[in-house]
């Protein structure tokens, strides 16, 4: 009788870009051919979609349903491996994660070469005081008290003033 492990993985929500793949859908379609294609390649055959329910909190004390779309894939276990051997397998020994071998204290010490020197001068401007930086324009309209008016506001009610001034003058020759 065969055995089989079985991995479930959340199914792609976005598609990823790509040369030559244009349509949303072909990008979505890329992604899920990727992820099957790297599943298969560590040995997991793909077996179905599945929109499974999940009940999540929302808020304090609520909850709500929400459905994923999950995929399962299965591979068959060797006849005489058990769930057991198949996880003993995968976990790391100690002999796997042997530190790298420290020097012999009686040898010499390999040389460090020093980095090389800057050879080109840094040209950064000086830093600017507050006031200084506060007064700089940045391409933002100033709204506080302290920048006082711009010159598109101070030419406006230039012109208005005139504007105001030339009808007095011409009622005073009728």
């Amino acid at each position: 009788m065969h055995r089989y492990e079985y991995k479930v993985v959340p199914a792609p929500s976005k598609g990823t870009k790509a040369k030559g793949v244009k349509t949303p859908e072909g990008r979505f379609a890329l992604t899920v051919e990727q992820l099957l294609n790297q599943m298969g390649a560590d040995g997991w055959e793909f077996q179905r979609a599945e929109l499974l329910p999940s009940d999540e909190r929302s808020g304090l004390t609520g909850s709500v349903q929400n459905w994923r779309n999950m995929l399962v894939f299965r591979r068959a276990l060797g006849s005489d491996d058990t769930i057991e051997d198949i996880v003993a397998d995968a976990t790391t020994t100690e002999d796997d994660m042997a530190a790298t071998p420290v020097p012999d204290p009686k040898s010499e010490p390999a040389p460090i070469a020093a980095p090389a020197p800057i050879s080109a001068e840094v040209n950064d401007p000086p830093m600017a005081s507050g006031a200084e930086r506060m007064l700089k324009d940045n391409g933002v309209e100033e709204l506080s008290d302290v920048s006082g008016m711009t010159e598109a506001l101070k030419a406006r009610a230039e012109r208005q003033a005139d504007e105001e001034a030339e009808p007095d003058e011409t009622a005073k020759r009728d």
